[in-house]
């Protein structure tokens, strides 16, 4: 987590990130992993539409934010699911 120091920092930092990809973005956001460190986050986030090709615009969009936020330090593992998919998952 850049410019933090202790978990305080980071759950300000990730605070501000998660509201402004919900607002932004109309994502559903969630911190699911590495909640006792300060140095690391894991953020799982969820993206609803009826057109697959708005779904990845909005999804490319998000990431470039997130990205330009938090520079190198982001890694990304995306999913694109149909309803159906979703069942089945």
């Amino acid at each position: 987590m850049p410019d933090t120091s202790d978990l305080k920092g980071k759950r300000k930092t990730l605070q501000s990130l998660k509201s402004q990809l919900s607002t932004r973005f109309g994502a559903a956001v969630a911190e699911t992993g590495h909640q006792d460190l300060w140095q690391r986050s894991t953020l799982t986030l969820t993206l609803v539409g009826g057109d697959q090709a708005e779904l990845a615009d909005r999804a490319d969009a998000l990431q470039r934010y997130a990205d330009a936020r938090l520079g190198d330090l982001t890694r990304w593992d995306r999913r694109m699911l149909t309803t159906t998919e979703l069942m089945d998952y």
